[in-house]
């Protein structure tokens, strides 16, 4: 188990060793190296449990099922031959470089200019235990259009696969992208995020389900004035491994981005990872930013892992930090329910529920945020927390 921690720093504390600025990107799985878990971006990752989905051995024998529910957005099925593919970003690594050159058939979904679209769902659903696939998604919000989009992960199997968010000039762009997968289940996922002038994105990302659960939402901008806020829910039980890399790539004047993930973990071996990168680079003045990470550990045996990094190549910014912190259940809380005759056990899972309840109410979906709340009751009385 991690010890208690609490790391924050004033910006430009905290410099990574190497510079995102110069993370090589391409759409040629070739074009890396096959990682060998020494990679500064793969170093928390269980390599052997990928099933091969890092050296290319995983063969896909199996299919994504994509099913789209939205009556205001347009929905089309497309080759890898589609020009609007990739323009939400490159892989960054050779999982996501794999999974965009293995792909057969996409899904893009477009909310038309100035639409202010009713909670579109899209329902992926992995290809069977013992299968393989690999996917690609695209989300395009044009300019001024309004969206809620929920991408709603389950099933088994072995997937790798990429999402592109495109949010055009002025567009708002909510998406909640719930993994919760059954127990055999392996994702690695990469979130591609592309922000034009004063578009505003809310990217909420929940991890329950799976055996291995690794996702990586980055933000670009395209043009100044953008808005990004990232945030993530994610719990963790015995032998699983969630890990979630966020990384903001502040290239534009005046634009924001605010980052706040909180994860619980329970039982032996359970493990979760979050990586925060923030890179502000040189044209970048009036950048404001800020990244939060917090990890409630409930059992022993398990261990959670908290990176914040913070680049800065200009002095001209409005502000930025980061925070980390992770530790056990605050004593003094749970005294003090106890001594108003709550018993323990419904102490320790109120004191998880205000953990989680600042993030569960941004969720403006009420359905998903009611599931995600019975989720994590079931994750509590599964140990009689």
């Amino acid at each position: 188990m991690s010890q208690a921690t609490q790391t924050p720093h004033s910006h430009g504390a905290v410099v990574p060793a190497a510079s995102r600025a110069e993370q090589f990107a391409s759409f040629d799985v070739e074009a890396f190296e096959v990682p060998g878990g020494r990679e500064e971006i793969w170093r928390f990752t269980p390599m052997k449990r990928l099933r091969g989905l890092h050296d290319g051995t995983a063969v896909a024998d199996g299919e994504l099922s994509v099913v789209v529910d939205g009556a205001d957005v347009r929905v089309e099925t497309v080759g890898r031959d589609d020009e609007r593919l990739g323009k939400g970003g490159t892989p960054a690594d050779r999982i996501a470089a794999q999974a965009y050159s293995s792909f057969e058939r996409a899904t893009v979904i477009t909310v038309p200019k100035e639409t202010q679209a009713a909670v579109t769902t899209v329902t992926v659903t992995g290809p069977g235990e013992g299968q393989a696939a690999y996917g690609h998604l695209q989300i395009r919000a044009e300019q001024f259009a309004e969206a809620v989009v929920v991408i709603d992960h389950r099933g088994s199997g072995t997937v790798a696969d990429n999402v592109e968010l495109v949010v055009g000039d002025g567009a708002k762009l909510t998406v909640v992208s719930v993994h919760d997968w059954a127990d055999d289940a392996v994702q690695v996922s990469a979130h591609h995020a592309r922000l034009g002038r004063d578009a505003t994105l809310r990217h909420h990302l929940v991890a329950l389900g799976g055996d291995l659960v690794r996702v990586s939402p980055t933000v670009v901008y395209a043009g100044p004035g953008g808005d990004a806020e990232l945030n993530g829910l994610y719990f963790a039980d015995a032998g699983q491994h969630i890990e979630l890399r966020t990384f903001a790539d502040h290239a534009q004047p005046n634009c924001k981005s605010n980052v706040v993930y909180k994860g619980a973990l329970q039982g032996v071996d359970a493990r979760t990872v979050w990586i925060g990168d923030v890179l502000i680079r040189a044209a970048a003045e009036g950048t404001e930013t800020f990244e939060l990470n917090r990890n409630l550990v409930l059992t022993e045996g398990a261990r959670a892992d908290s990176v914040p990094n913070l680049e800065i190549e200009t002095g001209e910014i409005a502000g930025a930090g980061h925070a980390s912190a992770t530790g056990r259940f605050d004593d003094e809380q749970l005294f003090y329910l106890q001594a108003r005759g709550i018993p323990e056990g419904v102490a320790r899972r109120l004191v998880v529920r205000g953990f989680f309840h600042e993030l569960l109410m941004k969720i403006a979906v009420p359905e998903i945020r009611e599931r995600l709340e019975a989720a994590i009751e079931a994750e509590l009385e599964a140990v009689g927390a």
